[in-house]
């Protein structure tokens, strides 16, 4: 076997060539730079109500439905005259049957539960649950 002669190379010539230089890093006392103002973040502070109703006959929603906030009870059991509603700082959430319903097919106002005319029936004995989110602010 004949041995295949390499080119050499000689590294020198590409190093000097292709140098790359950083700029020079110029250190800066801290007494310089003033220190950031403290920002005290707010405080959210979520407010949850939760309204309970088992449907004692079935429900049509064809031509829509209303079931007034005095049929719901709150978390302890107690009967309720009305939904506590937080707007513009809150939500409501709408469980059918532990399923969140889609926002379109339902309103809730502090008087009533109010379905739209929908093609459905909610049958009797099914648990709706009604979920009021509110947020406030404290400022730090």
């Amino acid at each position: 076997m004949s041995e295949v002669n390499s080119p050499k190379f000689n590294y020198d010539d590409c190093f000097d060539k292709n140098k790359y230089y950083l700029p020079t890093i110029k250190a800066i006392d801290n007494f310089l730079i003033s220190s950031p103002e403290v920002v005290v973040p707010n405080v959210i502070i979520p407010t949850i109500n939760r309204y309970f109703y088992i449907a004692t006959a079935n429900i049509n929603l064809v031509n829509g439905a209303t079931i007034p906030a005095s049929l719901f009870t709150d978390d302890q059991g107690n009967p309720v005259t009305e939904f506590k509603i937080f707007n513009p700082n809150g939500y409501v959430n709408l469980y059918i049957n532990a399923l969140m319903q889609e926002g379109g097919i339902y309103a809730v106002s502090p008087n009533s539960l109010t379905f739209f005319p929908t093609i459905g029936t909610i049958f009797a004995r099914t648990p709706i649950v009604i979920e009021s989110l509110g947020f406030t602010t404290i400022s730090g």
